[in-house]
Protein backbone atom coordinates (compact mmCIF):
# COMPACT_ATOMS: atom_id res chain seq x y z
CA UNK A 1 0.00 0.00 0.00
CA UNK A 2 1.32 3.45 -0.86
CA UNK A 3 0.64 6.07 1.80
CA UNK A 4 -0.39 9.58 0.81
CA UNK A 5 2.19 12.24 1.68
CA UNK A 6 1.10 15.90 1.87
CA UNK A 7 3.82 18.53 1.90
CA UNK A 8 3.36 22.03 3.32
CA UNK A 9 4.36 24.85 0.95
CA UNK A 10 7.21 25.95 3.22
CA UNK A 11 8.63 22.42 3.27
CA UNK A 12 8.44 22.33 -0.54
CA UNK A 13 10.30 25.67 -0.70
CA UNK A 14 12.91 24.39 1.77
CA UNK A 15 13.38 21.26 -0.34
CA UNK A 16 13.84 23.24 -3.57
CA UNK A 17 16.50 25.36 -1.86
CA UNK A 18 18.18 22.18 -0.59
CA UNK A 19 18.19 20.79 -4.15
CA UNK A 20 20.07 23.88 -5.33
CA UNK A 21 22.60 24.02 -2.48
CA UNK A 22 23.06 20.40 -1.41
CA UNK A 23 21.88 17.93 -4.07
CA UNK A 24 23.28 14.92 -2.19
CA UNK A 25 21.21 15.70 0.91
CA UNK A 26 18.19 16.46 -1.29
CA UNK A 27 18.50 12.98 -2.80
CA UNK A 28 18.56 11.50 0.71
CA UNK A 29 15.44 13.47 1.66
CA UNK A 30 13.64 12.29 -1.47
CA UNK A 31 14.57 8.66 -0.73
CA UNK A 32 13.39 9.02 2.88
CA UNK A 33 10.03 10.44 1.78
CA UNK A 34 9.63 7.61 -0.73
CA UNK A 35 10.37 5.10 2.04
CA UNK A 36 7.81 6.80 4.30
CA UNK A 37 5.25 6.59 1.49
CA UNK A 38 5.99 2.88 1.07
CA UNK A 39 6.06 1.84 4.75
CA UNK A 40 3.76 4.39 6.38
CA UNK A 41 3.41 5.03 10.11
CA UNK A 42 5.34 1.91 11.08
CA UNK A 43 8.58 3.36 9.65
CA UNK A 44 11.06 3.24 12.52
CA UNK A 45 14.65 3.83 13.45
CA UNK A 46 17.03 4.81 12.10
CA UNK A 47 14.94 6.56 9.42
CA UNK A 48 12.23 7.85 11.78
CA UNK A 49 11.74 8.22 15.49
CA UNK A 50 9.15 9.51 17.96
CA UNK A 51 9.48 13.12 19.04
CA UNK A 52 9.11 13.40 22.80
CA UNK A 53 7.66 16.49 24.47
CA UNK A 54 4.85 17.02 21.98
CA UNK A 55 1.16 17.21 22.75
CA UNK A 56 0.66 15.02 19.66
CA UNK A 57 1.25 11.41 20.63
CA UNK A 58 1.93 10.30 17.07
CA UNK A 59 4.49 12.97 16.12
CA UNK A 60 7.68 11.55 14.62
CA UNK A 61 10.57 12.97 12.65
CA UNK A 62 12.03 11.72 9.42
CA UNK A 63 15.82 11.47 9.68
CA UNK A 64 17.34 11.20 6.22
CA UNK A 65 21.06 10.97 5.78
CA UNK A 66 22.72 14.24 4.84
CA UNK A 67 26.08 15.48 3.65
CA UNK A 68 28.24 16.83 6.46
CA UNK A 69 26.71 17.46 9.87
CA UNK A 70 23.44 19.09 8.88
CA UNK A 71 21.20 16.76 10.89
CA UNK A 72 18.17 17.11 8.63
CA UNK A 73 14.87 16.53 10.40
CA UNK A 74 11.34 16.55 9.00
CA UNK A 75 8.62 16.20 11.64
CA UNK A 76 5.56 14.32 10.41
CA UNK A 77 2.25 12.98 11.60
CA UNK A 78 -0.40 10.75 10.07
CA UNK A 79 -3.78 12.45 10.32
CA UNK A 80 -7.11 10.72 11.09
CA UNK A 81 -7.52 10.00 7.36
CA UNK A 82 -4.15 8.18 7.52
CA UNK A 83 -2.47 10.74 5.29
CA UNK A 84 1.00 11.90 6.21
CA UNK A 85 1.60 15.60 6.67
CA UNK A 86 5.12 17.08 6.38
CA UNK A 87 4.81 20.61 7.74
CA UNK A 88 8.29 21.59 8.97
CA UNK A 89 11.80 20.76 7.76
CA UNK A 90 15.32 21.88 8.45
CA UNK A 91 18.80 21.10 9.61
CA UNK A 92 19.60 21.13 13.28
CA UNK A 93 23.41 21.09 13.12
CA UNK A 94 24.92 23.20 15.87
CA UNK A 95 21.47 23.69 17.38
CA UNK A 96 20.54 20.16 18.39
CA UNK A 97 18.29 20.84 21.38
CA UNK A 98 16.95 24.28 20.48
CA UNK A 99 15.79 23.11 17.04
CA UNK A 100 13.07 20.96 18.60
CA UNK A 101 12.04 23.78 20.95
CA UNK A 102 11.10 25.76 17.83
CA UNK A 103 10.07 22.97 15.44
CA UNK A 104 7.66 21.06 17.70
CA UNK A 105 5.28 23.96 18.48
CA UNK A 106 5.42 25.06 14.83
CA UNK A 107 4.65 21.50 13.70
CA UNK A 108 1.73 21.22 16.12
CA UNK A 109 0.27 24.54 14.94
CA UNK A 110 0.61 23.71 11.25
CA UNK A 111 -0.90 20.26 11.78
CA UNK A 112 -3.90 21.85 13.49
CA UNK A 113 -4.24 24.28 10.57
CA UNK A 114 -4.10 21.40 8.07
CA UNK A 115 -6.76 19.44 9.96
CA UNK A 116 -8.99 22.53 10.24
CA UNK A 117 -8.62 23.13 6.51
CA UNK A 118 -9.56 19.50 5.72
CA UNK A 119 -12.61 19.70 8.00
CA UNK A 120 -13.82 22.91 6.36
CA UNK A 121 -13.26 21.47 2.89
CA UNK A 122 -15.33 18.41 3.82
CA UNK A 123 -18.33 20.52 4.89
Amino acid sequence: MAWSINIHDEVADWFLALCAHDPHSADSVEQAIELLAAIGPSLGRPMADVIHGSSMGNLKDLRPGAAGRTGIRIPFVFDPDRECVLVVAGGKAGNWRRWYDIAVPLTEERCRQCLDHKEKAAE
